[in-house]
């Protein structure tokens, strides 16, 4: 009833305009997007067709057998997992999370069913993919490091945002680069700081979204050569490339 109240308060006094279809937020719980663009947002509920490691999303409906998109065959970490795709509802939060510091409501409940996941299963840490400082102090926070935090309070496994670093500052990825621009644009971009801290350890590297799995390739790499024994990625969205 007060949550009611509160909404029905909040689109009279501040109207929140729909960042997908320009309709209204009636619910605060929402964040930027609507009722309606959130049910038209695909929320990855395991039955899904997707590459078995990178987790690329081929059809609504899963095989029979384990698929492979092929196109991550070569890359460093185990397996990545995300919350839905990158599109409209989810998109449109994630764009809001890099100048906003805070998780929409409902995103924080989808990650509070996280600790069943299999990719939770015996990690030892997540690690937020860092920001160059350059682009850190632009931004001013770095958006994976809020999802880390909230990924942790709901999983109870700690997260480090200290030991690893990029110590160069990388054009950012745009969609419609391909795979060697950004294969280029991000190698030798990180660096461990305190490599004792991940000696054997299971991580689980966390970021806003998965594109062509460049980046998280590339971090997983450095974990690995400084210790690390397992590497899994997890983000909110997995984008859609063609």
């Amino acid at each position: 009833m007060l949550r009611a109240v509160a909404n029905s308060l909040s689109s009279i006094i501040y109207p929140q305009q729909c960042r997908v279809c320009s309709g209204e937020v009636a619910n605060t719980d929402d964040g930027v997007a609507c009722a309606s663009c959130w049910t038209e947002t695909r929320i990855f509920s395991g039955s899904e067709m997707l590459c078995r490691k990178c987790g690329a999303f081929f059809a609504a409906e899963a095989a029979i057998v384990p698929v492979s998109c092929h196109k991550c065959d070569d890359h460093y970490y185990e397996k990545a997992v995300a919350v839905g795709v990158y599109e409209k509802a989810l998109a449109a939060s994630i764009l809001d999370l890099k100048s906003v510091p805070c998780l929409a409501t409902r995103i924080v409940r989808a990650l509070e069913s996280l600790p069943s996941r299999e990719i939770f299963q015996d990690v030892d840490v997540l690690i937020p993919v860092p920001l160059s400082r350059l682009r850190g102090l632009e931004r001013g926070f770095n958006q994976a490091e809020i999802i880390a935090n909230a990924v942790s309070r709901s999983t109870g496994i700690p997260a480090d945002k200290l030991t690893l670093v990029r110590k160069i500052h990388t054009p950012m990825h745009r969609i419609g680069m391909d795979q060697k621009a950004r294969e280029l644009t991000i190698h030798n971009a990180f660096e461990v700081l305190r490599p004792k801290l991940i000696a054997g350890k299971a991580a689980v590297l966390i970021d806003d979204v998965l594109t062509s799995g460049a980046t998280a390739s590339q971090a997983a790499k450095t974990l690995k050569k400084n210790g690390a024994a397992r590497v899994k990625v997890f983000t909110l969205a997995r984008a859609i490339l063609h």
